[in-house]
């Protein structure tokens, strides 16, 4: 069973950056998607990047557009989520998550999933 552990988290002014990274223990990383996910109090957990097993054509939908970069180095298990131009709303817990095969919009799909790190936005 794949273990995800993220770090990076913090508190930053807005309009700051942050990078995010997920270290995965699984041995054959090279064949699972990864996703980065948020959660806000009182609200949905929401998807922000995604990316296929290989590095391909990262997917962001609407509310990582513009401000996150996904990327991933194979050889270190590691996935990274960069956030730049931060807003307040940008406030949550972000979790990684991964499943074999394709990146899924589908958050059900998602087979593990890390324990989550805070990222809070404010002046």
């Amino acid at each position: 069973q794949g273990q995800l552990a993220e770090s990076g988290g913090g508190l930053v002014q807005p309009g700051g950056s942050l990078r995010l990274s997920c270290a995965a223990s699984e041995f054959s990383f090279w064949r699972y998607a990864m996703s980065w996910y948020r959660q806000s109090p009182g609200k949905e957990r929401e998807a922000v990047a995604r990316l296929s097993s290989t590095g391909g054509t990262p997917e962001y939908p609407d509310s990582g557009k513009g401000r996150f970069t996904i990327s991933r180095d194979n050889g270190k298990n590691m996935v990274y989520l960069q956030m730049n131009s931060l807003p307040p709303e940008a406030t949550a817990v972000y979790y990684c998550a991964q499943r074999v095969g394709f990146p899924s919009r589908q958050t059900s799909a998602y087979d593990y999933w890390g324990q989550g790190t805070q990222v809070t936005v404010s002046a």
